[in-house]
Protein backbone atom coordinates (compact mmCIF):
# COMPACT_ATOMS: atom_id res chain seq x y z
CA UNK A 1 0.00 0.00 0.00
CA UNK A 2 1.48 3.17 -1.15
CA UNK A 3 1.63 6.20 1.59
CA UNK A 4 -0.46 9.31 1.06
CA UNK A 5 1.22 11.79 0.23
CA UNK A 6 1.77 14.44 2.69
CA UNK A 7 0.62 18.20 2.30
CA UNK A 8 3.29 20.60 3.15
CA UNK A 9 2.34 23.21 5.21
CA UNK A 10 5.98 24.79 6.06
CA UNK A 11 6.52 24.60 2.13
CA UNK A 12 3.09 26.71 1.35
CA UNK A 13 3.54 29.32 3.88
CA UNK A 14 7.04 29.56 3.00
CA UNK A 15 5.83 30.82 -0.46
CA UNK A 16 2.75 32.52 1.31
CA UNK A 17 5.52 34.72 2.84
CA UNK A 18 7.00 35.33 0.07
CA UNK A 19 3.86 36.83 -1.92
CA UNK A 20 3.42 38.76 1.47
CA UNK A 21 7.04 40.68 1.20
CA UNK A 22 6.58 41.72 -2.35
CA UNK A 23 2.81 43.20 -1.62
CA UNK A 24 4.37 44.84 1.28
CA UNK A 25 7.23 46.39 -0.70
CA UNK A 26 4.25 47.17 -3.46
CA UNK A 27 2.34 48.85 -0.89
CA UNK A 28 5.08 50.91 -0.02
CA UNK A 29 6.09 51.43 -3.82
CA UNK A 30 2.62 53.20 -4.43
CA UNK A 31 3.37 55.09 -1.25
CA UNK A 32 0.98 52.92 1.29
CA UNK A 33 1.53 52.75 5.23
CA UNK A 34 3.90 50.33 6.34
CA UNK A 35 2.11 47.63 7.38
CA UNK A 36 1.91 47.71 11.57
CA UNK A 37 1.20 45.05 13.93
CA UNK A 38 0.28 45.16 17.71
CA UNK A 39 0.80 42.21 19.47
CA UNK A 40 -0.29 42.38 23.51
CA UNK A 41 0.79 39.58 25.83
CA UNK A 42 -0.74 39.55 29.29
CA UNK A 43 1.30 37.71 31.72
CA UNK A 44 4.47 35.09 31.27
CA UNK A 45 2.92 32.62 29.92
CA UNK A 46 6.63 30.69 28.17
CA UNK A 47 4.45 28.99 25.60
CA UNK A 48 3.23 32.74 24.92
CA UNK A 49 6.23 34.48 24.72
CA UNK A 50 7.36 32.00 22.36
CA UNK A 51 4.11 33.12 19.60
CA UNK A 52 4.45 36.11 20.44
CA UNK A 53 8.20 36.59 19.51
CA UNK A 54 8.01 34.33 16.66
CA UNK A 55 4.91 36.81 14.99
CA UNK A 56 7.17 39.89 15.61
CA UNK A 57 10.30 38.22 14.00
CA UNK A 58 7.95 37.29 10.94
CA UNK A 59 6.70 41.21 10.69
CA UNK A 60 10.23 42.53 10.89
CA UNK A 61 11.38 39.97 8.19
CA UNK A 62 8.27 40.80 5.84
CA UNK A 63 8.94 44.38 6.10
CA UNK A 64 6.19 45.56 8.39
CA UNK A 65 6.50 47.40 11.76
CA UNK A 66 5.94 45.15 14.94
CA UNK A 67 4.84 47.09 17.95
CA UNK A 68 4.89 44.47 21.45
CA UNK A 69 2.98 44.94 24.14
CA UNK A 70 3.99 43.02 27.78
CA UNK A 71 1.56 43.82 30.24
CA UNK A 72 2.43 41.97 33.92
CA UNK A 73 0.45 39.69 34.89
CA UNK A 74 -1.92 41.71 37.78
CA UNK A 75 -3.04 43.75 34.43
CA UNK A 76 -6.51 45.10 34.82
CA UNK A 77 -9.25 44.99 32.73
CA UNK A 78 -9.44 48.76 32.43
CA UNK A 79 -5.65 48.70 31.76
CA UNK A 80 -5.91 46.18 28.55
CA UNK A 81 -9.13 47.96 27.46
CA UNK A 82 -7.08 51.75 27.37
CA UNK A 83 -4.50 50.00 25.62
CA UNK A 84 -6.22 48.69 22.85
CA UNK A 85 -8.17 51.67 22.86
CA UNK A 86 -5.23 53.80 22.09
CA UNK A 87 -3.98 51.12 19.35
CA UNK A 88 -7.27 51.36 17.99
CA UNK A 89 -6.63 55.36 17.26
CA UNK A 90 -2.94 54.93 16.11
CA UNK A 91 -2.85 55.22 12.52
CA UNK A 92 0.78 53.22 12.59
CA UNK A 93 -0.77 50.52 13.93
CA UNK A 94 -2.89 48.09 11.24
CA UNK A 95 -3.26 44.74 13.21
CA UNK A 96 -4.11 44.24 16.74
CA UNK A 97 -3.51 40.48 18.16
CA UNK A 98 -4.15 40.32 21.97
CA UNK A 99 -2.40 36.77 22.41
CA UNK A 100 -4.61 33.98 23.74
CA UNK A 101 -5.56 32.81 26.86
CA UNK A 102 -5.31 35.60 28.79
CA UNK A 103 -4.98 35.46 32.44
CA UNK A 104 -7.98 33.53 34.65
CA UNK A 105 -9.05 37.27 36.20
CA UNK A 106 -9.64 38.72 32.14
CA UNK A 107 -12.89 37.83 30.54
CA UNK A 108 -12.06 37.63 26.88
CA UNK A 109 -15.18 38.38 25.27
CA UNK A 110 -15.17 42.27 26.22
CA UNK A 111 -11.50 42.85 25.50
CA UNK A 112 -11.81 41.14 22.04
CA UNK A 113 -15.20 42.91 21.30
CA UNK A 114 -13.09 46.05 22.36
CA UNK A 115 -10.54 45.85 18.97
CA UNK A 116 -12.05 47.66 16.05
CA UNK A 117 -13.02 45.23 13.88
CA UNK A 118 -10.88 46.28 10.67
CA UNK A 119 -7.72 45.91 12.62
CA UNK A 120 -8.89 42.09 14.17
CA UNK A 121 -6.09 40.44 12.47
CA UNK A 122 -7.42 37.57 14.00
CA UNK A 123 -11.17 37.25 12.83
CA UNK A 124 -12.71 37.03 16.37
CA UNK A 125 -14.42 39.93 16.15
CA UNK A 126 -18.55 39.51 16.23
CA UNK A 127 -18.48 42.01 12.95
CA UNK A 128 -16.03 39.77 11.43
CA UNK A 129 -17.61 36.15 12.37
CA UNK A 130 -21.08 37.78 11.38
CA UNK A 131 -19.63 38.39 8.04
CA UNK A 132 -18.38 35.07 7.39
CA UNK A 133 -21.15 33.49 8.26
CA UNK A 134 -23.28 35.27 6.19
CA UNK A 135 -20.37 35.19 3.34
CA UNK A 136 -21.83 34.42 -0.14
CA UNK A 137 -20.17 31.63 -2.16
CA UNK A 138 -17.55 32.41 -4.11
CA UNK A 139 -17.41 35.87 -2.27
CA UNK A 140 -13.98 38.09 -1.83
CA UNK A 141 -12.54 37.94 1.53
CA UNK A 142 -12.52 41.79 2.40
CA UNK A 143 -12.60 41.24 5.69
CA UNK A 144 -10.55 39.41 8.52
CA UNK A 145 -10.94 35.59 8.57
CA UNK A 146 -9.50 33.50 11.71
CA UNK A 147 -5.62 32.60 10.76
CA UNK A 148 -6.02 28.96 11.27
CA UNK A 149 -9.35 27.88 9.37
CA UNK A 150 -8.01 30.50 6.53
CA UNK A 151 -4.93 28.22 6.90
CA UNK A 152 -6.63 25.07 6.27
CA UNK A 153 -8.24 26.45 3.17
CA UNK A 154 -5.85 27.99 1.06
CA UNK A 155 -4.11 24.55 1.56
CA UNK A 156 -6.91 22.61 0.54
CA UNK A 157 -7.07 24.57 -2.62
CA UNK A 158 -3.70 24.31 -3.20
CA UNK A 159 -3.70 20.62 -2.68
CA UNK A 160 -6.73 19.26 -4.31
CA UNK A 161 -7.11 23.12 -7.11
CA UNK A 162 -11.08 23.09 -6.31
CA UNK A 163 -13.22 21.13 -3.76
CA UNK A 164 -16.67 22.54 -4.84
CA UNK A 165 -18.86 19.66 -4.45
CA UNK A 166 -16.69 17.60 -2.09
CA UNK A 167 -18.25 16.40 0.96
CA UNK A 168 -16.31 17.93 4.08
CA UNK A 169 -16.65 16.56 7.34
CA UNK A 170 -15.32 18.12 10.55
CA UNK A 171 -14.69 17.00 13.64
CA UNK A 172 -15.19 19.84 16.06
CA UNK A 173 -17.36 22.82 16.30
CA UNK A 174 -15.37 26.09 17.86
CA UNK A 175 -16.04 28.87 17.24
CA UNK A 176 -11.81 29.18 16.72
CA UNK A 177 -11.65 26.37 14.13
CA UNK A 178 -14.42 24.11 13.27
CA UNK A 179 -17.29 26.68 12.46
CA UNK A 180 -15.06 29.07 10.18
CA UNK A 181 -13.65 26.21 8.64
CA UNK A 182 -17.27 25.53 7.65
CA UNK A 183 -18.15 28.86 6.83
CA UNK A 184 -14.97 28.38 4.50
CA UNK A 185 -16.20 25.62 2.84
CA UNK A 186 -19.51 26.91 2.06
CA UNK A 187 -17.68 29.56 0.23
CA UNK A 188 -15.99 27.40 -1.77
CA UNK A 189 -19.18 25.32 -2.82
CA UNK A 190 -18.27 22.13 -0.61
CA UNK A 191 -20.99 19.99 0.69
CA UNK A 192 -20.09 20.45 4.81
CA UNK A 193 -21.22 18.26 7.62
CA UNK A 194 -19.86 19.73 11.15
CA UNK A 195 -19.53 17.10 13.60
CA UNK A 196 -18.95 16.64 17.76
CA UNK A 197 -18.53 14.83 20.76
CA UNK A 198 -22.51 14.16 20.76
CA UNK A 199 -22.31 13.20 17.12
CA UNK A 200 -24.19 9.52 16.48
CA UNK A 201 -21.53 7.25 14.94
CA UNK A 202 -18.92 9.68 14.56
CA UNK A 203 -16.18 7.01 12.42
CA UNK A 204 -18.99 5.84 10.55
CA UNK A 205 -19.69 9.71 9.03
CA UNK A 206 -15.91 10.38 8.81
CA UNK A 207 -15.75 7.61 6.20
CA UNK A 208 -18.21 9.22 4.13
CA UNK A 209 -15.76 12.18 4.31
CA UNK A 210 -14.01 13.63 0.40
CA UNK A 211 -12.19 16.13 2.72
CA UNK A 212 -12.00 15.40 6.88
CA UNK A 213 -10.83 18.10 8.96
CA UNK A 214 -10.07 17.21 12.86
CA UNK A 215 -9.77 19.72 15.44
CA UNK A 216 -10.95 18.44 18.63
CA UNK A 217 -8.36 18.35 20.57
CA UNK A 218 -7.75 14.95 21.48
CA UNK A 219 -4.30 13.31 20.43
CA UNK A 220 -4.74 10.61 17.66
CA UNK A 221 -8.95 10.44 18.18
CA UNK A 222 -9.48 9.78 14.75
CA UNK A 223 -8.06 6.23 13.60
CA UNK A 224 -7.21 4.64 10.39
CA UNK A 225 -10.42 3.34 9.66
CA UNK A 226 -12.48 6.09 10.12
CA UNK A 227 -11.04 7.32 6.70
CA UNK A 228 -12.52 6.83 3.55
CA UNK A 229 -9.42 5.29 0.93
CA UNK A 230 -8.02 8.70 -1.24
CA UNK A 231 -9.66 11.18 1.11
CA UNK A 232 -7.93 13.96 2.32
CA UNK A 233 -6.87 14.68 6.09
CA UNK A 234 -6.20 17.85 7.16
CA UNK A 235 -4.94 17.42 11.44
CA UNK A 236 -5.17 20.75 12.93
CA UNK A 237 -4.31 19.41 16.37
CA UNK A 238 -1.17 20.26 18.34
CA UNK A 239 -1.26 17.99 21.80
CA UNK A 240 2.37 18.05 23.48
CA UNK A 241 2.96 13.75 24.85
CA UNK A 242 4.90 13.52 27.42
CA UNK A 243 7.30 9.99 27.64
CA UNK A 244 9.91 8.66 29.62
CA UNK A 245 13.32 10.51 31.25
CA UNK A 246 11.64 13.99 30.18
CA UNK A 247 10.77 13.04 26.49
CA UNK A 248 8.34 14.21 24.52
CA UNK A 249 6.86 14.72 21.20
CA UNK A 250 3.87 16.64 19.45
CA UNK A 251 1.36 14.67 18.17
CA UNK A 252 -2.02 15.65 16.26
CA UNK A 253 -5.59 14.47 16.12
CA UNK A 254 -5.17 11.68 13.86
CA UNK A 255 -3.35 8.43 14.58
CA UNK A 256 -0.64 10.04 11.38
CA UNK A 257 0.76 6.57 10.86
CA UNK A 258 -2.75 4.72 10.82
CA UNK A 259 -4.28 7.69 8.53
CA UNK A 260 -1.51 7.79 6.42
CA UNK A 261 -1.65 4.18 5.00
CA UNK A 262 -5.73 4.63 3.72
CA UNK A 263 -5.93 8.44 2.98
CA UNK A 264 -4.65 10.03 -0.57
CA UNK A 265 -2.96 13.49 1.15
CA UNK A 266 -2.75 14.22 4.82
CA UNK A 267 -0.69 17.27 6.73
CA UNK A 268 1.85 16.30 8.96
CA UNK A 269 2.02 17.52 12.97
CA UNK A 270 4.18 19.37 13.20
CA UNK A 271 4.99 21.11 9.46
CA UNK A 272 0.96 20.86 8.43
CA UNK A 273 -1.07 23.94 9.38
CA UNK A 274 0.80 25.40 11.76
CA UNK A 275 3.04 27.08 9.88
CA UNK A 276 0.10 28.67 7.89
CA UNK A 277 -1.52 30.11 10.79
CA UNK A 278 1.10 32.80 11.43
CA UNK A 279 1.85 33.64 7.52
CA UNK A 280 -2.08 34.16 7.38
CA UNK A 281 -1.94 36.73 10.45
CA UNK A 282 0.95 38.68 8.18
CA UNK A 283 -1.61 38.14 5.03
CA UNK A 284 -4.52 39.67 7.31
CA UNK A 285 -2.03 42.62 8.51
CA UNK A 286 -0.92 43.59 4.83
CA UNK A 287 -5.05 43.66 3.69
CA UNK A 288 -5.56 45.95 6.93
CA UNK A 289 -2.91 48.09 5.51
CA UNK A 290 -5.10 48.38 1.90
CA UNK A 291 -2.05 45.43 0.46
CA UNK A 292 -2.54 42.43 -0.96
CA UNK A 293 -0.81 39.14 -2.04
Amino acid sequence: MVDAKLIDGKAFAARLRERIGKGVAELLARGGPVPGLATVLVGDDPASQVYVRSKGRMAAALGMASFDHRLPLETTEVELLALIAALNADPAVHGILVQLPLPRHLDAAPVLLAIDAAKDVDGFHPLNVGRLGSIAPGASLDFPVPCTPLGVSMLLQETLGTVAGKHAVIIGRSNLVGRPVAQLLLRLDCTVSITHSRTRDLPALSRQADILVVAIGKPEFVRGDWIRPGATVIDVGINRMAGAVGRSWLAGDVAFAEARAVAGQITPVPGGVGPMTVACLMLNTLRAAGGTA
